[in-house]
């Protein structure tokens, strides 16, 4: 019988363990499903001083559109890559403007690139300088650094002009085992102020943060968590890797002396 408790006592200690672990670990443990979630209201990136915008403009008249588009130059590196070109970009002063082509200089900063592209349009039309343009914008700078405890941490040129921190992180090939959950951060500078979001990956309030659609140049970091810290400690300080092993021992003896007391 006392065999039998102490099977059971190891057990229980398993599976206390086991769903300790698992919560550490799995996203959005607390999603209802089949249910709506509320995210936080997100109209598109914000173009902000020091951006690169590639505009280009079409229309019926041919001379007006190419004095209207910067040239295309060529990027050619290598046999492979002959014939690529791209177009020059605008880069968006401190004052938050662009000099464009008929137009002049273009308050630009606050703008997303839908809102940019409606804007060149009617001022094209308002002007009788091009009825019928379409107009598009692309970002070329939008770039997010990730850091920390990811399977490829790096720099991302990301296509487009909405990516959440979910996205983000499946470029880097998630979160390694040792990456911390609960706490990544996502630093973000916009006109000389950082502020710095803390999202719990674990809740699906993370949905509601800031910090969950990213913008141009955010960095994520991904902290280690406390089996790693241990790891780095155990590696780098002898000192502190005498003190464990004594405390692992120490902990063995004291379950040995409980299960002999219990066997008795």
């Amino acid at each position: 019988m006392k065999h039998f408790q102490i099977w059971i006592l190891g057990i229980l200690c398993l599976l206390f363990t086991a769903c300790k672990a698992s919560e550490e670990i799995i996203y959005m443990q607390n999603i209802i499903p089949d249910s709506s979630i509320a995210v936080s209201q997100n109209k598109g990136i914000e173009i902000q001083p020091k951006d690169m915008l590639s505009i280009m403009v079409s229309g019926k008249d041919p001379n007006i559109t190419a004095m209207l588009n910067l040239p295309r130059i060529s990027m050619n590196t290598s046999a492979e890559i002959k014939g690529n070109t791209s177009g020059l970009a605008y880069t968006v002063d401190k004052n938050g403007e662009i000099n464009f082509p008929l137009l002049g200089k273009l308050k630009v900063a606050g703008l997303t690139r839908w809102e940019l592209q409606e804007k060149i349009k009617r001022e094209l039309q308002d002007k009788h300088i091009l009825n019928d343009a379409i107009v598009s914008v692309e970002f070329k700078n939008f770039k997010i650094s990730i850091l920390g405890e990811v399977a490829k941490p790096g720099s991302y040129n990301i296509e487009g002009d909405k990516v959440t921190i979910l996205q983000a992180l499946s470029l880097a090939g998630d979160l390694t085992i040792y990456g911390e959950r609960s706490n990544v951060k996502v630093i973000r500078e916009i006109n000389g102020e950082r502020t710095i979001y803390s999202l719990d990956l674990r809740s699906t309030d993370l949905f509601k943060s800031g910090g969950y659609f990213l913008k141009q140049n955010d960095v994520i970091y991904v902290q280690p968590n406390s089996v790693r810290a241990g790891q780095s400690t155990v590696n780098e300080n002898n000192l502190k890797s005498v003190g464990l092993w004594i405390s692992i021992t120490s902990l063995l003896m004291s379950v040995g002396v409980l299960i002999v007391n219990i066997i008795k």
